[in-house]
């Protein structure tokens, strides 16, 4: 409902958002630039309790790209390739200093319960397979992070849902293990704007957390 007229929006998340797209939740929406297209808005972010979540499946390579230029992330960056090829694969970025080479691949997060950012929020193999394939790109000898931007603040940490997809936390695991630096970070997020904010802790096993996630 936009007003009194109802009108139907394009979701720009292809997760189950089931625990946030519930009947009288308040939600925003952006006007679509293409006139032509089907739908005239995009549904973007939701207000859940006192916490407003960002949906667009496509937000997070955006800030994080900015986050990458505005060298918070690594230091003394010469180089940014977004969806840049290692053997079949293909990842979000490739990112070169003066002495590391580093493959990113980027995951959102919208799924939080009782303050827990969890991913996924729906079985995803294409999410197993990045992971086995960072675990090459470190076996090549480059560098090779996964990012879960979580896309809200205020959050108490991330771990893997493994009830939702117990492969892709093994993955996780199994990936850290061989090298794979795990990284999350929550985001800054108003009715008009996203951010990149701080760094949120991981939780895996405790073994691997405490030598690879921190």
């Amino acid at each position: 409902m936009l007003g009194d007229e109802e009108i139907i929006c394009h979701v720009k998340n292809t997760g189950r958002c089931k625990e946030l797209l519930l009947l009288g939740v308040t939600i925003y929406i952006q006007r679509a630039d293409n006139p032509l297209r089907k739908t005239q808005y995009d549904l973007i972010a939701v207000q859940k309790g006192q916490r407003l979540i960002n949906m667009d499946s496509q937000a997070p390579n955006y800030v994080f790209y900015e986050h990458l230029l505005s060298g918070r992330y690594i230091e003394g960056i010469t180089k940014i390739k977004p969806e840049a090829k290692f053997g079949g694969s293909r990842f979000d970025f490739y990112v070169e200093t003066n002495e590391r080479r580093i493959f990113i691949e980027m995951k959102g997060v919208t799924l939080e319960q009782d303050g827990i950012a969890l991913f996924p929020d729906a079985p995803t193999l294409r999410g197993v397979r990045h992971l086995n394939e960072l675990a090459q790109c470190v076996a090549a000898d480059y560098e090779a992070h996964v990012v879960f931007v979580v896309q809200m603040s205020s959050v108490l940490y991330f771990t893997p849902h493994d009830q939702m997809h117990a492969a892709f936390g093994a993955a996780l695991r199994k990936a850290v293990l061989a090298g794979v630096k795990a990284i999350a970070l929550d985001c800054v997020v108003t009715e008009n704007s996203l951010c990149i904010g701080e760094p949120v802790s991981i939780k895996l096993e405790e073994v691997i957390q405490s030598c690879a996630c921190s």
